[in-house]
């Protein structure tokens, strides 16, 4: 089933950043793509919680179309009428005031970064900056977002990073309360930790945190680049919380596959970001908020979060089911659409095979094999890729007996 890449062979020019599977996609449609050697693959990878509505929607596609026909780009130092649609869809379906546009989940997690400190500053005037962040947690690739990532191989090699971050150990409530100082803006967290393992935030905890945040007087930033568009079964995964987070972020998944960050916060915090204290060239372009609408309005049209919640269940139970008594498998967790089966020893293998017979997933960390499917999957769909799974992950099983 694997295709060769076109350029296999040659020298690339490219920095070599990415270790790339041995495929190349060319065509999506729905839950399907495929490669340039005519191979078909079930996608629950979705290019990362990014094609959530599946690939090439065609309410996304038809917005994008018109407005390639009108306008690409102008400045922000003009009015730019799209950016207020999709502004006020986003606010209107949660307890934000305020939403600054960008082009990736590092800016968006960036300009959350850049707002608590300066609302801590210029507004409260009382001189905190640092954030706290968990480990194991994934927050980008830029080095204030490395910086915050609780996660030591994205650092390697960028010393020296930049002050005013402090990491503590994901639900050491002890750690947390003594990382508190009177320097502390703001604690940053995933309510899932995708890039760490398919981890939730136990609830317990979460209260703990907004506790804390009340106590002291501080900001509290959600993470929600890969948890946010419906991906858990909510629109955004703190709403399973009952938490109205200060600070969220979004991305993957706010534009069907066009580039997008957003960084929305409550109205409160508007005023620390007057003109000239934060920009993006290419934050909010005509083309980038015509996906943002589409999207949205699809998504809820589609009642596709209240979708996912269902589908999730029914792949959980299912993969529970079909790898049953597999020593290989140790357990199978997740949160609606984003759901993580870890294993025993390393799944990189594993991860070539299942490619191999055409269902492409990810890892989550060495041992975590993550599952990504979009939003509207069908059941048929999802039982097609179990059964493929409980192939590989059952046939190990037996070979390692053997």
């Amino acid at each position: 089933m694997s295709g060769a890449q076109g350029t296999e062979g040659a020298a690339s020019a490219l920095f070599p950043t990415y270790a790339r599977f041995p495929i190349a996609l060319v065509k999506g449609q729905g839950s399907w793509l495929w490669d340039d050697q005519g191979n078909k693959y079930l996608d629950f990878m979705c290019g990362l919680a990014v094609t959530n509505l599946g690939h090439v929607p065609a309410q996304v596609k038809e917005a994008l179309v018109k407005q390639l026909d009108e306008l690409w780009h102008v400045s922000n130092l003009f009015g730019i009428p799209g950016q207020e649609e999709a502004a006020r869809l986003l606010t209107e379906n949660s307890h934000a005031g305020a939403v600054f546009f960008c082009n990736s989940g590092a800016e968006a997690n960036e300009a959350a970064i850049k707002l608590a400190r300066r609302y801590n500053k210029n507004v409260l005037k009382n001189g905190r900056y640092e954030i706290i962040t968990f480990k194991q947690s994934f927050h980008g690739r830029t080095l204030a977002t490395l910086t915050a990532t609780g996660q030591d191989k994205v650092k390697d090699g960028f010393d020296p990073l930049p002050p005013g971050f402090v990491t503590v150990p994901l639900h050491d409530e002890q750690a947390l309360r003594e990382a508190i100082t009177d320097k502390t803006a703001a604690i940053m967290l995933e309510m899932v930790q995708a890039e760490g393992g398919i981890i939730t935030v136990d609830p317990a905890f979460v209260k703990t945190i907004v506790r804390l945040c009340e106590a002291h007087g501080l900001l509290l930033i959600v993470d929600e680049v890969q948890t946010g568009m419906g991906r858990t079964g909510k629109l955004f995964a703190f709403q399973h919380y009952g938490i109205e987070p200060d600070i969220f972020t979004l991305a993957k998944g706010l534009g069907s596959g066009f580039p997008v960050g957003a960084m929305l916060a409550k109205s409160g915090l508007a005023e620390a970001f007057g003109p000239g204290s934060h920009a993006s060239t290419f934050g909010g372009t005509p083309i980038a908020m015509a996906a943002v609408k589409a999207t949205i309005e699809t998504m809820l049209a589609e009642n596709a979060p209240q979708r996912a919640a269902e589908s999730g269940e029914y792949l959980k139970s299912r993969l529970k089911e079909k790898l049953a008594g597999s020593p290989i498998v140790r357990e199978v967790r997740g949160l609606g659409l984003i759901v993580g089966i870890e294993c025993a020893e390393p799944v990189a293998g594993f991860v070539s095979e299942i490619h191999r017979r055409g269902l492409l997933v990810v890892t989550a960390g060495p041992n975590v094999i993550r599952l990504l499917p979009n939003l509207l999957v069908t059941r048929e769909e999802i039982d097609l890729a179990v059964d493929i799974l409980a192939g590989v992950l059952t046939g190990q099983a037996a070979a390692a007996q053997s």
